[in-house]
């Protein structure tokens, strides 16, 4: 959390909305499930184009590398990298997913990119 707010603070860039909760100790079973046991900062930054976004993926990194997870609701810009290791069992989930389901969310974080995992087609009944 601490380099979270280092990494923003450097940035000259303030969020204009932030929220800090405490989640409990228990584990979600869901395959997609965000909350997790530790804290969670939701944070609201003004769009300034490639500054924002290039603060957004320092932040991620360091998401990342302490094992957290960006909640994919509440970002419109996550890569497929990221979602797929934010949510490892994102493959097995597929198998759930109506044929008739269509999302430019789900298409953009299951895409096999260079250096990326390869997707997984869809199961279809």
């Amino acid at each position: 959390m601490k380099e979270l707010l280092e990494r923003i603070s450097r940035s000259g860039q303030g969020s204009f909305l932030s929220v800090l909760k405490t989640f409990g100790d228990i584990s979600s079973p869901g395959m997609l499930s965000f909350p997790r046991p530790g804290l969670e900062l939701a944070l609201d930054f003004a769009n300034q184009g490639n500054k924002t976004r290039e603060l957004l993926e320092n932040l991620d990194e360091v998401v990342r590398q302490s094992g957290g997870v960006v909640y994919p609701a509440k970002d419109a810009r996550m890569s497929a990298g990221s979602f797929q290791t934010y949510f490892p069992h994102w493959r097995e989930f597929t198998h759930y997913i109506d044929p008739k389901f269509s999302s430019s969310f789900w298409r953009r974080v299951t895409v096999a990119t260079v250096g990326e995992v390869e997707e997984l087609p869809v199961k279809r009944s």
